[in-house]
């Protein structure tokens, strides 16, 4: 009895030990051969109306997946690419409504370090609802940015299953 008490309660741990692990596989993920298709899409549309483009793709715990610098684009755009990822891989937001809720609710998220507050960083959000990451672009005017993640996402809208 006491051999069988132990087995089930090994039995048991395993089981509880594997359910995290099986969640986290159900979970949506940004795979590198969709953060390369999220960069082409965005040097597409930057070639093709004569922009210089730096692409910083993150993972749904801010980390780096794949940075992308165009030929001449500006390297001080590479760490403001970085900030406007980090910023909406840290809210659910883009950068733009972050500059919003700065100037309407909440001035004082415009003074923390690391936060940017206009255009040019999204957040990759799931039909589901699961924010998976985000993209931050730099390397033009702050509209053109945010057009180049807009089109960055839609390229992968159908594999990453986004909203």
């Amino acid at each position: 009895m006491k051999g069988f008490a132990l087995t089930l309660a090994a039995a048991a741990s395993l089981a509880l030990a594997a359910l995290p692990a099986h969640a986290q596989q159900q979970k949506t993920t940004i795979t590198l051969a969709a953060a390369k298709k999220m960069a082409e899409a965005c040097e597409a549309l930057s070639a093709k109306e004569g922009w210089k483009m730096i692409t910083a793709i993150m993972d749904d715990g801010g980390n780096l997946k794949y940075l992308s610098r165009m030929d001449n684009a500006f390297l001080g755009s590479v760490e403001i690419a970085q900030l406007k990822a980090n910023t909406s891989a840290s809210f659910p937001f883009s950068t733009r409504q972050v500059g919003e809720i700065a100037a309407k609710n909440v001035p004082g998220i415009a003074h923390v370090p690391g936060v940017v507050t206009f255009a040019g960083g999204l957040p990759i959000v799931t039909a589901k609802g699961e924010h998976i990451g985000s993209i931050g672009v730099s390397g033009d005017t702050a509209d053109h940015d945010e057009q180049c993640a807009q089109a960055a996402l839609d390229a992968v809208k159908g594999d990453l299953g986004l909203k």
